[in-house]
């Protein structure tokens, strides 16, 4: 594996309804696999809970934000972190104009996802008129809305 150097503003950008999900690295090694991503969500009610096949790791850089994990609110600032095993329902909301801050995934499945759910779902339209796309992109990824 050689060195990888990502420069400020560099990165895939994928636009999707809740922000801007940059791709900064996505590391295959011997001792596991990871992504990295920016992403510069706005401020705005947090979406639906939805259970991933991969774990994250949620680090503030800016802004605050409340991250909902199985049903517990944590209040983030900057230099705060929240882990979210997967399989566990959650979501996050941004207080105030914008939040940024690193994801972090297991495996490299994550990237996947907001690639193609950035083509399948127009982030300028409400939620519920993209419904059925979130579903479909949803499904083809293993990641579920979390109901009742």
């Amino acid at each position: 594996m050689s060195a990888t150097h990502v420069r400020p503003g560099e990165g895939r950008h994928h636009h999707m309804i809740d922000g801007d999900h940059v791709v900064k690295a996505a590391v295959h090694d011997p001792g596991g696999t990871f992504e990295v991503f920016e992403v510069v969500a706005p401020g705005m009610p947090a979406a639906p809970p939805h259970v991933s096949p991969w774990s994250g790791v949620l680090y503030l850089l800016e802004g605050r934000i409340t991250a909902l994990v199985d049903g517990t609110g944590y209040d983030l600032e900057p230099g705060g972190l929240v882990v979210v095993p997967a399989g566990t329902p959650a979501t996050f909301e941004v207080h105030g104009e914008q939040a940024r801050f690193l994801a972090i995934t297991s495996g490299d499945a994550a990237g996947r996802f907001f690639a193609d759910f950035a083509r399948s779902v127009p982030a300028d339209r409400p939620v519920e008129q993209s419904m059925a796309a979130i579903l479909s992109v949803s499904q083809r990824h293993g990641v579920a809305l979390a109901v009742g």
